[in-house]
């Protein structure tokens, strides 16, 4: 029996709670692995994307946006959820565009990030872009921002002070920072 299936949880039933516009709340019986059954609450995400979108110069192209679960503006890598059949690389694109203006010449995916692992099964797909040209932002009509450009070392003792909270953010940054200073 190898790692994987030794620790495997087996669904018995599944019962959905609450079906939103974004997430999608279900309510699992599963048999552990000692025969026993327990209750898991969780959270179906479409998935996302985030993207670290370098300048020439350097600078990542950030967004400050008002989160309301928290009550203020964080600053973040510019991100979204992906379209129902849409791909992770034409999301990023996509959202990189509306968030920022830029298109990217080069958008290379980084890796995953699952941002809350005991209820949520979203998945964050990591990329880096470079290469990049300007046009006009186009934000979604409910989505307000400011756009902020910071060099990418900022950034980083940004996270490693606190004063970066998101999550998604702080690896990505983290990630990029290493690979672009042959750390990783």
């Amino acid at each position: 029996m190898n790692k994987q299936t030794e620790l495997r949880e087996e669904t018995v039933s599944s019962k959905e709670i609450f079906r939103g516009k974004v997430v999608h709340l279900f309510q699992d019986v599963v048999r552990l692995v000692n025969g026993k059954t327990t209750v898991r609450e969780v959270i179906h995400h479409m998935g996302a994307v985030a993207i670290v979108a370098l300048t020439d110069e350097g600078e990542a192209l950030m967004v400050r946006q008002y989160r309301y679960p928290f009550g203020m503006a964080l600053l973040e890598v510019p991100a979204g959820k992906l379209d129902q059949g849409e791909s992770p690389e034409a999301c990023a694109r996509r959202e990189l565009s509306e968030e920022t203006g830029a298109a990217a010449k080069t958008l290379t995916y980084i890796g995953d990030f699952y941002p809350s692992v005991a209820i949520l099964d979203e998945n964050i797909r990591l990329f880096v872009a470079k290469g990049l040209t300007f046009g006009s932002a186009h934000t979604d009509e409910d989505e307000f921002l400011n756009l902020e450009r910071i060099p990418l070392e900022t950034l980083v003792q940004m996270v490693l002070r606190g004063e970066i909270c998101d999550g998604k953010t702080q690896a990505a940054i983290l990630k990029v920072w290493c690979m672009e200073n042959g750390a990783c």
